[in-house]
This record gives C-alpha cells, sequence and structure tokens, in this order.
C-alpha cells in the first residue's frame, strides 16, 4: 500500500530532526508500515524505544505513528512499547492516565495477559503517586488474572515481581520485598539491567535481609550474582555484613558499628539487629555441633555469643519460636537439646569445617566397628 501522506510527512520531518544514530530508525519504519510488515514493525519500534537517545521522541511517534496501527501490535508488545512512553511523561499523572488507555485498548478476552501487564504498570505510576492502596488494588486483580491463565510471558511476571516488590519496599514490609525482589530478578538478565538499578536493587536486598524478622538465611542472595554489583561502591560493606550474620561470626558484628551510624534504617534497628545476629550465631553453633553433640550447655552458648548466662534460655526459646532450631531445653542440667536446625547456606570454611566433622565421624564409626568386630571374634574364640 501507499504510504499515507501524514505518517509519510511525520516520518520525514522526525527523521531529519532526530540524531545521525536514530536517522535509520525512521527510514525502516517507513518502509515496513508501506509493506505492512507489522511484526517487523513491531519489532523495530520497540528496539528504538531503548536507545538513550530516543526518549525525547517518543511522545509525538506515539501520537503521530504507532497509533495510526496499534491495532496490527501484538498486545504485549503494545504494553511494552506504551511503558517505554509513558516514563517520558513529566507529570505522573499524565503516564497514568496514558497506561490506562493502553489499558483499556488491550482488555480483550484474547488479551488477557497484555491487560494484566498493563494493570501492573499502572499501579507502578499508582504507587509513584504514593496511592498505596490503589497500587495494592492492581496488584491483585492483575494477579487474578494471571492465575487463570494457561501461560504467561516472563516480562510479565517480572513486572508484577517488580511493583510488588517496590509496593512492599514502600510499606517497609522487609520480607514480602525480599521475595518479591528476588523473584523479580529471576526473570529478568542482570546485563540488561543499568548498572545504578543493579546498585539500588542489592543495596535493598541487604537491608531486607537484614531486618526482615522471618529471614535467618541469606543463602539466596549470597548467591546471587546482583550482590556483586556493590562491590567498589560505598555500599560494598553490606555484603560483608550479610557474611557474618550467615556465618554466625557475633565477634565481627561490632566492627560494622561505624557502618550502622551511617545507616537510618539499620542504626534505628540496633537491638533487633544485635538479637538476630545472636540468633544466627546460635545456629551456627548448634549447626556444628549437632553431628557429634545434641547436648549443649547454657555455659557454652553464653560464651560463644557472649552473653550473660541468665539471658540464653530466652534466646533459646526465641530460636525454638522462630523454627529455626527444634529441641527441648532442659532447665535443671541447663542444657539444650536439639533434634534439628534449619539447613545452612555455608561458605568455603564452613565446608571445610563440615568436611572435617565429616572425617571426624567416619574415623569414630571405624574405631568402633573395629572395637565391634574384635568383642566378636572374642566371643567366638
Amino acid at each position: 500500500m501507499e504510504i499515507d501522506n501524514a505518517v509519510a510527512e511525520f516520518l520525514e520531518v522526525e527523521g531529519k530532526r532526530a540524531p545521525t544514530a536514530l536517522q535509520s530508525y525512521y527510514t525502516e519504519f517507513a518502509d515496513f508500515y508501506d509493506r505492512r510488515l507489522w511484526h517487523q514493525l513491531t519489532e523495530s519500534v520497540e528496539r528504538f524505544t531503548q536507545q538513550p537517545d530516543a526518549r525525547p521522541h517518543l511522545i509525538s511517534l506515539y501520537q503521530h505513528f504507532v497509533v495510526d496501527w496499534e491495532k496490527k501490535i501484538n498486545p504485549v508488545k503494545l504494553v511494552i512499547i506504551a511503558l517505554a512512553i509513558a516514563r517520558q511523561y513529566q507529570d505522573i499523572h499524565q503516564a497514568l492516565e496514558f497506561i490506562e488507555n493502553i489499558q483499556t485498548k488491550v482488555d480483550t478476552d484474547a488479551s488477557q495477559d497484555a491487560r494484566a501487564l498493563a494493570m501492573f504498570e499502572a499501579a507502578h505510576f499508582r504507587l509513584l503517586l504514593g496511592q498505596l492502596d490503589a497500587t495494592a488494588e492492581g496488584l491483585e486483580k492483575g494477579e487474578a488474572i494471571l492465575d487463570g491463565l494457561a501461560s504467561v510471558e516472563q516480562v510479565i511476571h517480572a513486572s508484577f515481581y517488580r511493583v510488588s516488590a517496590d509496593y512492599y519496599k514502600a510499606k517497609a514490609d522487609f520480607g514480602q520485598y525480599y521475595k518479591n525482589a528476588l523473584l523479580y530478578l529471576a526473570c529478568v538478565t542482570l546485563d540488561a539491567m543499568p548498572k545504578e538499578e543493579k546498585v539500588e536493587r542489592a543495596h535493598d536486598l541487604a537491608l531486607a535481609a537484614l531486618l526482615s524478622d522471618k529471614i535467618y538465611n541469606f543463602g539466596d542472595l549470597l548467591m546471587h550474582p546482583i550482590l556483586q554489583s556493590l562491590q567498589g561502591t560505598p555500599h560494598a560493606w553490606l555484603g560483608e555484613v550479610l557474611t557474618v550474620f550467615n556465618a554466625g561470626q557475633i565477634t565481627r558484628f561490632d566492627s560494622f558499628a561505624s557502618q550502622f551510624a551511617k545507616q537510618p534504617l539499620l542504626q534505628s534497628h540496633a537491638p533487633f539487629l544485635r538479637q538476630k545476629v545472636c540468633l544466627m550465631t546460635l545456629i551456627e553453633l548448634m549447626f556444628q555441633r549437632i553431628s557429634t553433640h545434641r547436648r549443649i550447655p547454657f555455659n557454652d552458648i553464653a560464651q560463644t555469643i557472649h552473653l550473660p548466662l541468665e539471658e540464653v534460655e530466652l534466646l533459646v526459646m526465641k530460636a525454638l519460636s522462630l523454627e529455626l532450631i527444634r529441641g527441648s531445653i532442659d532447665q535443671v542440667d541447663q542444657v539444650v537439646n536439639i533434634r534439628w536446625v534449619q539447613p545452612r547456606f555455608l561458605d568455603k570454611a564452613q565446608i571445610k569445617d563440615m568436611a572435617e566433622q565429616l572425617q571426624q565421624w567416619k574415623e569414630k564409626v571405624a574405631g568402633l566397628s573395629a572395637q565391634m568386630e574384635a568383642q566378636s571374634q572374642e566371643l567366638i574364640a
């Protein structure tokens, strides 16, 4: 078909105004549009929206070009393109209105996945406006749509987990932020994420791990490459703190006091953090002992954690209530009987310790076996 005069004029004029690196896109747009190659045109426009220099041109591109053929665009792709455009509005209310308009356009029986994606992104802009209740409502409705679909593209799950994580960050729900942020990272490619975003996400995940009253094993985060983005930044010490907590190294905890003082959120939770590192040191102690000694005296715990003897029982009771350990307390003999300890994420040093424990256990079993064999030979004789 012959290209529409208004469209042709827009592409020609904008192509001349655009930076040299972007001019070829406008030529490509005109060619694909003229030949009605809607899939190729969609892909070309999506690539264009990902170029940093294209940002000032995106709103006009939609208004004078994309809107002319948007019904030909795959609905999910339309929402993705629309999101890049919405982010160029200075007024968040306008961005929200734009996304809600797109949401209406993709509200068909065949494109409910795209509708859910638009709902999540609309919830994102509501969150920026401080509308927490409306954000939660949008996330819940969108999630309900996803639950009814047989399959969903990864980009939609990523949107849901990203906005959910940001919502829980605003609510200071550290545990839910941690869970949703890690799920979001499982849906995206880190290499494609801007460095600033990686640093911010790693920083927030580290704080959430430390401050959550439900997370006592940082293995998922310590193994994740996102944590490496903190290296060479002012937040690099957070990675060390996570290791200290996860390994139960309470003797190193106080060395970070000056860093905590610079971080208001950590400083305001100082008593909780001390209790948490005590609990994680207790878990580590019991994890190391359980293979050989299932009865641990209060005095050993007090010495390891640097606690007054009279506070040991309360700490053990807290660990039992959180189901970090299973067992019982013998108040008469002042010992803890351990049946189970929460599985641990082990660094190289801890793995080495465990290997040594297994070797000791192996030697003990071998010695016992040799003793029993010798006794049986004596009986036979």
